[in-house]
């Protein structure tokens, strides 16, 4: 089969396939299926999208990803990182659940599809070396604490609010756990006692999650779990409270009227931009800026009122699903209340929609999602593109890392940047069929692993299997409580909280320490703005390391008892020499550091003023640029005006070859360059003569093997 088929058709390498190995795949996409339909809803929950698009990002991405990657065990679906990084780019431009936040995060799924394949086709894999291990250290510990807490008002049945400042949002909901929801919270805990129990029974272990889901879908079906009501305006009895939704459905209708209008005004823009009419293009931009000011200052009063609206709670007169509705606590003296909280869900053209018990997944639509292309505006891509760019990035990583760990156990070859156009064709796939950005799944690809999976045909069967619970199994996923969808969430990502890989981060460099650190807090504060975690950390590290290599390590060399040379710093009375300076650079020359490096050799020179040679042992120097080389130029004509001559050993080919195309070896010499620091010194104990016969530097020079 020839190498060009297999980098357009990387899954024909799996054939020819036995009957063996696809009733492996078959069994481990059965088993991976069974656990990752209740979590594909779960994370959906973190995305702020309906929860069966967690379903259709277990299904085309699965089987693409599998079918276009280099790994055979990988998974590829939803995971609640990726998810919530989806919830954090999306919903500060639009109310999450509504047409124009699905909208939105399709576009997302696509431009992080299209720059993962553009990368992987550019063979640009290595990118992601940018994000050094203490920023994702950081980021990851500190996204599992903001996931398991945004999941605290799904666990509580109480409102959170949804602002710049996620911890703000926690705290302002701390206050209100008098208001909890006790059947919520009693249905949280059955959940997580089910999920711990099965996990210690060995035949209930890989789908503990599945049964602990059936069995709490059961009880909510039985006892009534989820009520809900209706209600118009004029029911809310309480005057305060009616003004407050009143106030509250006006402001949404100017917000949605301001963004049709800045819509328009910015089409308008660009067309007439086109036809270079500048003035009135000039005239429809500061007519948008005004607009979004005013959208901006609204903002603030309609996320004052919704938090109030969340608050709210009503009862009803025993008996009635609809009519009169009353603040809790100010219903008429003598009627016999429902025993209900009635809290407002959403309202829409004035109608009220109420929930009055635990929240559940409702209604799923049955069948496979449907074409539906994304929406392009340039308007849309220029919000998302940094946000698409680092998840992108983050999503690969999560994804390389799982499969190398997989590729080495199982013995097999992964080509990074393969898996970069398999993930990327995913994600351009699922885009088109309502999937929001997917990856390679830790939790997903250990069960693929320990089922058996040998082909990436078992994530096949598994999409397969999420297909037919689209088609037939949907039905029974209503009465699906969403606080148990929560515990599934806060356990999923509880392995990711990892306090002692600081510590063991900190022991092997503190600067690295202080990068995960500070990642950590940065993306904490930050939230829901997880990107800046992650720039904050890349930065951070990326001027770490250049503040380590603008001053390398510097050594002035003396003979040891064995013979070598070593640091006369570390290893006190060494041998040296009066005549001769010998220094070893452990670093690059490049432009950060040649300044450092011509100061210390000038130093060194200046520090032993009778030395008539200067030895740079250049075993350490992996690169030099043209900066290097311009430095290395002048240095040498320097020395020279000084009576020094500058000899170099152990350099490295790809030094030596910037040195032949410059000419500087011509200007160095090339008798003053050597293999090793052996010939460097012989040679120049040679040249010296009778000066170095009694210098100690020199005394085993006569006998070394060279």
């Amino acid at each position: 089969m020839s190498a060009r088929l297999l980098r357009f058709f990387p899954f024909l390498a799996w054939f020819p396939i036995s009957a063996l190995v696809v009733r492996a795949d078959l069994m481990a996409g059965i088993t991976g299926a069974l656990v990752l339909v209740p979590k594909a809803m779960a994370y959906a929950q973190l995305s702020g999208l309906p929860l069966y698009f967690g379903l259709y990002t277990a299904f085309l991405p699965a089987i693409i990803g599998a079918l276009w990657g280099s790994s055979r065990q990988l998974a590829t679906g939803p995971v609640a990182i990726i998810s919530l990084m989806t919830a954090a780019a999306v919903a500060p431009l639009a109310v999450s659940n509504t047409p124009e936040y699905i909208g939105l995060a399709l576009l997302l799924t696509l431009l992080v599809g299209l720059i993962q394949l553009l990368l992987g086709v550019l063979k640009l894999g290595t990118i992601v070396n940018f994000v050094s291990h203490p920023v994702i250290l950081g980021f990851m510990n500190a996204a599992a604490i903001i996931i398991g807490l945004s999941q605290l008002d799904m666990l509580l049945g109480i409102p959170k609010g949804r602002s710049d400042f996620f911890l703000k949002d926690i705290w302002e909901m701390m206050w209100l756990l008098p208001h909890t929801h006790l059947p919520t919270l009693a249905m949280a805990l059955l959940g997580l006692v089910l999920m711990l129990g099965f996990k210690k029974v060995p035949f209930l272990s890989k789908a503990g999650v599945l049964v602990a889901v059936a069995l709490a879908t059961l009880l909510s079906t039985t006892i009534g779990y989820d009520q809900r009501g209706s209600a118009r305006l004029l029911d809310i009895a309480t005057p305060q409270a009616r003004d407050m939704v009143a106030q509250y459905e006006q402001s949404l209708q100017y917000m949605n009227s301001l963004s049709v209008r800045i819509t328009e005004l910015s089409a308008r823009e660009r067309q007439e931009e086109k036809k270079r009419d500048y003035r009135m293009a000039a005239s429809l931009h500061h007519q948008t800026e005004l607009l979004r000011l005013d959208v901006r200052s609204q903002e603030t009063r309609h996320k004052e009122l919704l938090r109030a609206i969340r608050q709210l709670r009503f009862v009803r007169p025993e008996g009635e699903s609809a009519g009169l509705l009353y603040q809790f606590g100010m219903a008429p003296a003598g009627m016999e209340e429902d025993n209900r909280a009635w809290r407002i869900k959403s309202i829409e053209n004035g109608e009220i929609s109420l929930v009055g018990g635990g929240d559940v997944v409702g209604a799923v639509p049955a069948g496979l999602p449907s074409l539906r292309v994304p929406t392009l505006s340039l308007d849309g891509v220029m919000q998302l593109l940094t946000s698409a760019l680092i998840i992108a990035l983050v999503a690969f990583m999560e994804s390389i890392s799982m499969a190398k760990a997989m590729a080495s156990k199982a013995r097999q070859h992964i080509d990074p940047n393969q898996e970069l156009i398999g993930q990327g064709l995913a994600n351009v796939g699922g885009s088109f069929f309502q999937a929001y950005p997917a990856c390679g799944s830790f939790t997903g690809s250990a069960i693929n692993m320990q089922a058996g999976a040998k082909t990436g045909f078992a994530m096949v069967f598994n999409g397969i299997f999420v297909a037919l619970t689209l088609l037939f199994f949907t039905p029974l996923l209503y009465h699906l409580p969403k606080a148990v969808l929560a515990v599934i969430i806060v356990l999923a990502v509880a392995g990711l909280i990892t306090p002692h890989a600081f510590l063991h981060t900190w022991k092997a460099n503190r600067g690295d320490g202080v990068v995960a650190l500070v990642t950590f807090v940065v993306t904490l504060i930050a939230a829901p703005h997880l990107d800046k975690g992650i720039l904050v950390g890349a930065g951070l590290s990326i001027g770490l390391y250049l503040y380590r290599t603008m001053a390398p390590r510097v050594a002035v060399l003396g003979r040891y008892a064995d013979g070598t040379l070593r640091d006369v710093s570390v290893h006190k009375g060494l041998a040296t020499s009066p005549l001769v300076t010998a220094m070893r650079f452990d670093g690059s020359l490049y432009f950060a550091n040649v300044a450092y490096f011509e100061d210390t050799v000038l130093g060194a020179v200046a520090d032993h003023k009778e030395a008539k040679f200067l030895l740079v042992v250049g075993d350490a120097i992996n690169s030099m640029d043209s900066s290097g080389e311009e430095m290395l130029q002048n240095l040498v004509g320097q020395l020279r005006e000084t009576g020094v001559q500058i000899v170099f050993s152990g350099l490295k080919k790809q030094v030596l070859d910037v040195m032949r195309a410059t000419g500087l070896i011509d200007r160095i010499g090339e008798e003053n360059i050597f293999a090793t620091e052996c010939q460097a010194l012989k040679a120049i104990f040679a040249r010296l003569g009778q000066e170095v016969e009694d210098d100690a530097l020199f005394a085993q020079v006569k006998v070394m093997v060279c």
